[in-house]
């Protein structure tokens, strides 16, 4: 704790200098910190309230011999045991921008509706996996299905340790069911893609040149109302040299979608950098890791049995409707303790 008060201490005096406000990159970076070691702050204090509880049973149990306090003693057990465990797994975020907020976009695989409505189905599990943890959705583009179902959808994820706890979602997650497109009632297997980034507020060391940029505007797709038809606010941005592409439709302007654009392919960037890294040294230590985002990481089999099921670290869960329902922690705990 004292540890973190202090680094606390530290980034409130470099607020006070004249011209910290003048850098808004910087105004918004260091405000991200002190949220994130207030929050490890508020965790320490938390796990010591629930210790010292605990600890204040065992004695009224030791004064009283009342045997009906064993109960309370162990759902207070209960409670700083699942406590202890969050804490542990973040201590697994030690990544550079773990911290950070997420960056989302869904794609459906070959399949038609079948694959868009999978992508629809992973979307909505996402967003409840964000409302259990107290996280903020915001959506940055999307492209519905032909039918039913999405092609493809962009969203922000923010929240503490968002990127962190969701790059764990990054593959291909494949579905096998009884396809209710299907007539015949015929088995099926579709695939969607999951590619997640850190949103990355300050400007990173790249640069990125204006004659490097194809830069196209369309008019927005979806609800949105009468703006949303009759002006091209869209904003559809190509890296060129690294073949990045990046959109944003759902700003209110076509200035404010450019620059969400651009930050979005700053992060892309920045992600690509770090698997490019992450790739040479594991050609330097002789291992061959897939590391791209086009790797099968799970499987969802509705039929002829139900189970999720991880391929990297082999967790498992037979409640498939919880799962959807996003309580997907546990896949992710276990990804972050074999990283």
């Amino acid at each position: 704790m004292p540890t973190c008060q202090s680094e606390i201490n530290k980034l409130k005096e470099e607020q006070l200098k004249p011209d910290f406000y003048l850098d808004q990159h910087k105004v918004s970076e260091v405000g991200r910190k002190i949220k994130h070691f207030e929050s490890k702050l508020d965790l320490a204090k938390e796990l010591q309230s629930l210790f010292d509880d605990c600890n204040a049973y065992v004695e009224l149990i030791e004064e009283t011999h009342d045997a009906s306090l064993e109960s309370e003693i162990e759902n207070a057990l209960h409670v700083l045991e699942d406590k202890v465990e969050r804490a542990k797994i973040q201590t697994l975020l030690t990544g550079k921008y773990d911290s950070y907020d997420a960056i989302m976009t869904l794609h459906s695989g070959a399949g038609g509706t079948e694959a868009q409505d999978w992508t629809e189905m992973l979307f909505r599990m996402y967003k409840m996996y964000a409302e259990k943890n107290n996280f903020k959705i915001k959506i940055l583009d999307v492209l519905d299905g032909d039918e039913a179902g999405l092609k493809s959808i962009t969203y922000e994820i923010q929240g503490e340790n968002a990127y962190g706890f969701l790059k764990a979602e990054k593959g291909v997650h494949r579905l096998v069911r009884i396809s209710p497109f299907d007539a015949n009632a015929r088995r099926h297997t579709s695939f969607a893609s999951v590619e997640v980034m850190p949103k990355i507020e300050e400007k990173p060391n790249i640069e990125i040149r204006p004659e490097d940029l194809k830069i196209d505007t369309y008019r927005s797709s979806g609800a949105g109302g009468q703006h949303v038809n009759k002006t091209e606010s869209a904003i559809r941005i190509t890296h060129i040299p690294s073949g990045i592409v990046v959109a944003c439709q759902t700003e209110r302007s076509q200035v404010q979608n450019r620059e969400t654009a651009m930050q979005m392919l700053y992060s892309k960037l920045v992600e690509k950098e770090e698997n490019e890294e992450l790739e040479r040294l594991a050609s330097i230590r002789g291992e061959i890791k897939k590391i791209e985002w086009s790797s099968q990481i799970r499987s969802y089999v509705f039929c002829p049995y139900t189970l999720v099921k991880d391929h990297r670290t082999n967790y498992e869960d037979t409640n498939i409707q919880a799962v959807m329902d996003g309580n997907i922690q546990g896949f992710i705990n276990e990804y972050l303790k074999k990283l």
